[in-house]
């Protein structure tokens, strides 16, 4: 039988949109792929599926009846991984759930079960990680801006941290990675898609762009530190366990000049 390709376009509705022409169309040899990264098979039979909210709100509803609330939330940290192939696992996983009559998100024993549990946890990690992580820099403009490239798409996952966290200011959460970013403009938070100049580093605090007390909280900052930081006591270890080299550019602490 002719494998048949569904290209979706990325988002997680567009996902579930998929899942549901799975079901609909009672497909049994089937690949799910986001169109930023198709990879025809030679004998595949490609269909572009059509995003539908209403259809993904079905296929949500009946997965979430299924699952503990766990093991919703771990579907969709698996899906934001954005891992090579995770749409298969995913749609091998939600077979599986729809086939029993109770929650099998604990089912560790099935193969697909437990490499979503792993690949949510790896997502959770980088969430929690970020929401420590992120250096927020004032702009001219009087907007709080920062700049992050986690290894996995958790900006949907740290929105509503920050909107609590930083409920009177205005700001920017940008991942270069994926060229979008979410602004807060004290009512709403909003996805954007922003144009930086050519030479802008974003490791750097240019005062072109930066206003000139974000200078001054950086030096209260680096101070703040270099204050706490007991040199006798320094363990790099450990320190690198918890917070890895590939933050550092955007660590305000780890630029003392």
């Amino acid at each position: 039988m002719k494998n048949k390709n569904l290209i979706y376009d990325g988002t997680f509705d567009g996902f579930l949109s998929a899942v549901f022409y799975v079901f609909e169309h009672q497909l049994k040899t089937v690949t799910i792929q986001n169109e930023f990264v198709v990879q025809q098979g030679l004998f595949s039979e490609v269909e572009k599926v059509i995003t539908d909210e209403e259809k993904a709100t079905r296929v949500w509803k009946g997965i979430k009846s299924k699952l503990s609330s766990n093991g919703s939330y771990q579907l969709y940290y698996a899906f934001l991984s954005e891992q090579s192939g995770v749409e298969a696992l995913l749609l091998d996983y939600i077979k599986y759930a729809l086939s029993k009559g109770t929650p099998v998100d604990k089912d560790y024993a099935h193969p697909s079960i437990l490499k979503i549990a792993q690949i949510a946890k790896s997502v959770g990690r980088e969430k929690h990680r970020m929401e420590a992580f992120v250096r927020f820099r004032l702009t001219k403009d009087d907007i709080y801006f920062a700049n992050i490239e986690p290894d996995f798409n958790v900006l949907p996952l740290i929105e509503k941290h920050f909107k609590r966290r930083y409920a009177d200011q205005k700001w920017v959460i940008y991942d270069i990675k994926r060229a979008y970013g979410l602004f807060y403009d004290l009512e709403k938070v909003e996805i954007v898609h922003m144009d930086f100049p050519a030479n802008f580093d974003f490791s750097k605090t240019d005062d072109e762009f930066f206003a000139i007390q974000e200078f001054e909280f950086q030096k209260l900052w680096q101070d703040y530190f270099k204050a706490t930081n007991i040199a006798s006591r320094k363990n790099m270890k450990l320190h690198i366990r918890h917070v890895p080299k590939r933050y550092w550019k955007y660590l305000s602490e780890k630029h003392p000049n």
